[in-house]
């Protein structure tokens, strides 16, 4: 359910519901928990959201854009048309431009998606040097939020 989270990555709420109750079906399954909630068999299993799953897995994929794991040629779309020189020394090195949206088209497209909550992570979580440290990091610094156990909510860019 989460191979090539990133290219259709779904924006409507009915449609991240639609996932969510794949796990939830699978999790009632079980049948010591199956009396749980949602959120108390998830939390039991330490099991995180779907959605959590995929916002995670699309950092993991800018992380791989920036550590050129895969090829420049295919992937210059991104660092090309959004980086740009920060001066800002409250984000980091590898924060990225997000330019207008005209269209709702683009809106909800891979690079416009991601770039808030890239730019939102610390230096120490980016600037991990291999794919296993930022998860890590990333898990880390994600470890309270609410869309860990709760698909309904959003990350709150902040961490914890």
């Amino acid at each position: 359910m989460e191979y090539g989270v990133s290219v259709w990555s779904p924006h409507h709420e009915y449609l991240t519901e639609k996932l969510e109750k794949v796990q939830k079906r699978a999790t009632k399954l079980i049948i010591s928990i199956k009396h749980l909630k949602y959120k108390e068999r998830l939390r039991y299993l330490k099991l995180p959201t779907l959605k959590f799953r995929c916002v995670r897995g699309d950092m993991i994929e800018v992380h791989k854009f920036f550590n050129n794991i895969y090829d420049s040629a295919t992937t210059g779309w991104l660092t090309d048309r959004h980086m740009q020189i920060n001066y800002d020394m409250r984000v980091h090195r590898h924060s990225l431009y997000q330019s207008q949206i005209l269209y709702d088209t683009r809106k909800y497209s891979f690079s416009n998606r991601i770039l808030p909550l890239w730019n939102s992570l610390p230096e120490k979580v980016v600037s991990s040097s291999t794919v296993k440290s930022l998860k890590v990091r990333l898990d880390r610094f994600w470890a309270n939020e609410e869309i860990y156990y709760n698909y309904k909510t959003n990350i709150s860019c902040t961490g914890s």
